[in-house]
């Protein structure tokens, strides 16, 4: 898998703390020329760290994911450059998943129909409200009538999935507001919806605004009904609720994000995109100054041990481990205790098990059996120490098909809504 880091944006939204260049709200003005020699000399730089990155393994990638900043903002003549390039360097597999983000005012169906020919397979759009009162609280480059547009685009062009995002916790975000932004993004009917909830963080406008007590956000109750409204909607119409903010029609699970989830190795390209690969974590620098700089010392390695960067992490590591069930949780596929078993140990198994016991006792942890049945922890437990080592693992599935319930595994998950809202509680 591979992720690529777009970093333009027509402007940076007041809750965002990413890496990104804002190059201004019309980028069809005069001046665009000079925003797209901006976007093909960073995309040089790009092509050039793809270059003297170091291939590990022999298949070809399955995944490509290119987030922003707002990818949809870069031609497509330029990100045909980057699709080349990772094909030439690592191969792309026939029937690979190419996601692209995508904000509202950024394309239209022509664009989206040229991104498709490109490879591009998926479609993430930022629409993160249905109100324009919103849209401009939260500083968006778009507006109501652009995620009209938007919709209407993405339904013509006939891209194979797509999905669209909401944020809840907005400033000023009513439970009524809400409710309206589901039953929209419902009857968008996109393949996919994630749901986030905002964060505010450090050396954002909302932060500064937070402090000065000029930001008026949703109190935690409301906040929590609305989690649960979100969860009781979209799986009333037929999402399955596969990840603590993410929800998925049958067959159009987000493969990429499952990558991360699932403690796979992935390259990772741009500015201040995150890597994982041979145990070695790294995230590039976050200043295109450096980042640039970082690039050609990359390149003076010459394509050999040195282009491999980040620190070890050594495979019993606690780090390991703590990121294994940090990420496994979050998952209604959960905690597979036979790997867990067989990576860290019957004892590391058994501390995780007593930590969870008393969530267990609350209802927001649940285990199941081989067969996907409810069970008890204790019974999980037994069943996984029952399992010899040299059992064959399940094998990976990313396609999005199928869950990861039901492949003879027992497991641990957190129940939803409840256990999913508690996730950061209770993965402490």
């Amino acid at each position: 898998s591979a992720y690529i880091h777009l970093p333009f944006c027509k402007r940076k939204c007041f809750y965002c703390d990413f890496p990104v260049e804002a190059v201004g709200r019309d980028v069809s003005a005069p001046s665009a020329w000079e925003v797209e020699a901006r976007m093909r000399s960073y995309i040089d730089t790009v092509l050039r760290e793809i270059g003297s990155t170091r291939r590990i393994g022999s298949g070809p990638l399955t995944t490509v994911f290119f987030g922003g900043g707002t990818p949809s903002l870069v031609p497509p003549p330029l990100l045909a450059l980057l699709m080349e390039s990772l094909d030439a360097r690592f191969g792309v597999a026939a029937n690979a998943e190419v996601s692209l983000e995508a904000d509202p005012g950024t394309f239209d169906v022509e664009r989206l129909r040229q991104y498709r020919q490109l490879g591009v397979t998926r479609l993430s759009v930022g629409v993160q409200a249905f109100q324009q009162e919103l849209l401009e609280a939260c500083g968006r480059g778009h507006d109501l009538a652009d995620v009209v547009a938007a919709v209407d685009a993405v339904q013509a062009a006939g891209m194979p999935s797509w999905s669209l995002d909401l944020i809840s916790g907005l400033p000023g975000l009513t439970a009524e507001a809400w409710r309206h932004s589901l039953q929209r993004a419902v009857a968008a009917a996109p393949d996919h919806v994630s749901v986030y909830d905002l964060q505010v963080e450090e050396g954002t406008p909302f932060s500064r605004w937070q402090r000065a007590g000029r930001l008026r956000l949703p109190p935690d109750d409301a906040a929590v009904e609305m989690y649960g409204e979100a969860s009781e909607l979209l799986r009333a119409a037929g999402y399955e609720h596969y990840e603590v903010s993410n929800y998925a029609r049958r067959g159009h699970r987000c493969s990429h994000n499952q990558v991360y989830w699932r403690g796979l190795p992935y390259y990772a390209f741009g500015l201040g995109a995150a890597s994982y690969l041979a145990g070695r974590r790294f995230s590039r620098p976050s200043r295109m100054r450096e980042y640039v700089a970082w690039v050609e010392s990359l390149a003076a390695g010459g394509g050999g041990e040195g282009s491999l960067p980040g620190g070890h992490l050594p495979a019993e590591s606690q780090e390991l481990l703590l990121d294994t069930l940090m990420l496994r949780l979050r998952t209604a596929d959960g905690l597979d205790l036979v790997e867990l078993r067989n990576r860290f140990g019957t004892q590391v198994m058994g501390t995780v098990l007593r930590a969870l016991a008393p969530h267990e006792r609350r209802g927001t942890v649940r285990a199941l059996d081989g067969k996907d049945r409810a069970c008890s922890l204790s019974a999980a437990a037994l069943e996984a120490a029952a399992v010899t080592s040299a059992a064959p693992a399940p094998a990976v599935d990313l396609s999005g098909a199928v869950g990861f319930g039901g492949c003879g595994v027992p497991r641990v998950r957190l129940s939803d809504p409840a256990g999913f809202l508690l996730s950061n509680d209770i993965i402490s």
